[in-house]
């Protein structure tokens, strides 16, 4: 406030001085004295307004402040909040993902015993012949010891010595057979172990025409097992110049079963529903599995007449828990895991083809290097 009044003291003090000493001057110029004490009075009442205004603009702006400040605070309470919440949900959300990674590897193992299971029939079949020769031929062996015995204890020693002769090739034989049988069941057992034990991912040189013969074999046996209504026929198409690859073998055995088995099962259910149609005498179930070797690349085909996949389900079928089959028949993770054994563990491909009523062909193609 001392700017506002200094120039209304200072030219107040002046007349009020000159009026003492120059009373005359101040009557003559009296005017221009007044003009001067009104335009300090301007000036004071003028700054007066401006310096309230200031105030008022001040007060305004502290108010404006401290919404702002109340506003923050509020604010950054929100944030704070929110930021809880986000934590407990990402927690929430963290806890969920391990509760679901433990769901699936759960039902993944159960995939795999289950087709470890369809896998026991059909091994149990395969194993019978080979131990029904190696009980044959073991009895065949157990007689002609008996009669070398005789032979040994005969009293014409050059017939005996033909006699000898002869059994021990007819022994030689039989042991051969069994020999051959026995690794023929040795290795039907050694399948099943690499079939049924913990998958390490580590690749091996794999045949992979052993492996669709084995399980073609292997896949329809199981199914004959399961039900004696069951028929079909099968053939495995192989390229003999195919060359071994590496590979997870229990892998691939696991999609080569899953595929074949799904191929036995769609003939099986046309059968079925021809038989009800009466069609069944010209239907004939067939399912081939056949390799080759195009451009480095070995592409593997499962082909069956079956019933056939519609467009709108060809789209879904390699989605996890998607099955078209009948509730309680299929988990929907078969064709799953068969496409990431395929694309992701061996870096190949995997399509299929279809039409309803003629039948289905799922194409496999593998790298070789």
């Amino acid at each position: 406030m001392l700017k506002a009044g200094l120039p209304f003291y200072i030219v107040n003090s002046l007349r009020d001085f000159l009026e003492y000493l120059m009373n005359d001057f101040v009557e003559a110029n009296d005017v221009y004295i007044d003009f001067l004490f009104l335009g300090a009075l301007f000036w004071m009442v003028a700054f007066a307004i401006s310096t309230n205004n200031q105030i008022k603009a001040l007060k305004k702006e502290e108010e404006k402040n401290r919404i702002v400040v109340g506003e923050n605070e509020k604010l950054e309470m929100l944030v704070k909040e929110r930021t809880s919440e986000i934590l407990a949900q990402k927690e929430q959300l963290e806890s969920t993902v391990e509760e679901l990674k433990a769901t699936q590897n759960q039902l993944v193992q159960q995939e795999k015993l289950a087709s470890l299971g369809e896998l026991t029939a059909g091994i149990a079949h395969e194993i019978q012949n080979p131990l029904n020769f190696v009980n044959n031929f073991s009895e065949l062996n157990i007689e002609l010891i008996s009669e070398l015995k005789e032979a040994l204890t005969s009293n014409d020693k050059a017939a005996a010595s033909e006699l000898i002769e002869e059994i021990l090739g007819d022994i030689t034989q039989n042991t051969e057979k069994i020999n051959h049988h026995g690794k023929r069941a040795a290795s039907i057992v050694k399948g099943m172990l690499q079939h049924s034990r913990t998958n390490t991912g580590q690749k091996e040189p794999t045949d992979i025409n052993a492996l669709a013969d084995e399980f073609l074999r292997l896949s329809y046996h199981g199914l004959r097992a399961k039900d004696k209504t069951f028929n079909a026929d099968f053939k495995a198409e192989l390229d003999p110049n195919l060359p071994m690859i590496d590979a997870v073998p229990q892998d691939l055995g696991r999609v080569f079963l899953n595929l074949i088995n799904n191929a036995f099962y769609a003939c099986n259910e046309r059968a079925k529903n021809n038989t009800q149609t009466q069609a069944a005498e010209s239907y004939k179930p067939n399912v081939t599995i056949s390799t080759q070797n195009i451009n480095g690349t070995i592409v593997v085909t499962v082909k069956d007449n079956g019933s056939g996949i519609s467009e709108e389900n060809i789209e879904k079928i390699f989605q996890p828990f998607f099955t078209t089959k009948p509730t309680g028949k299929g988990t929907g993770l078969g064709l799953s895991l068969a496409y990431d054994i395929v694309t992701k563990g061996h870096g190949g491909n995997m399509e299929v083809e279809s039409m309803v009523g003629v039948g289905t062909t799922f194409i496999i193609k593998l790298p070789i290097s």
